[in-house]
């Protein structure tokens, strides 16, 4: 898959693919500034604040997501937003959670 050409992916296709080099996530698409990965942390989630904006959007399963000092519970089908440089991480996850990840912002920035 060349996530500079890729314009239309699958849930099955991303839950095949390995994380990225030196990532926790998997590229799939990638246009400009933004990207699409997919992430499924297993156990504990431990990304730190990234340089760009982001978008979640949650694939299956459910938990909390915690973003600076504010905490919601989600599930399949949930949205979540995160900004760049901000504290958060995902906490009490099902086994089976997995979510698209939109990264955008300044041009060349990069994501998990």
């Amino acid at each position: 898959m060349d996530p500079k050409t890729t314009w239309h992916t699958t849930l099955e296709q991303a839950a095949g693919l390995p994380p990225s080099a030196g990532r926790s996530s998997a590229l799939l698409m990638a246009r400009g500034s933004m990207t699409l990965r997919y992430y499924a942390p297993k156990g504990e989630d431990r990304q730190t604040p990234h340089d760009q904006d982001e978008l979640y959007i949650v694939a299956r399963g459910r938990g909390s997501f915690l973003r600076e000092d504010r905490r919601v519970d989600f599930g399949a089908g949930d949205v979540l937003f995160a900004a760049a440089g901000e504290e958060h991480r995902f906490l009490d996850f099902s086994d089976d959670f997995a979510t698209w990840v939109v990264f955008y912002g300044p041009e060349g920035g990069e994501g998990a």
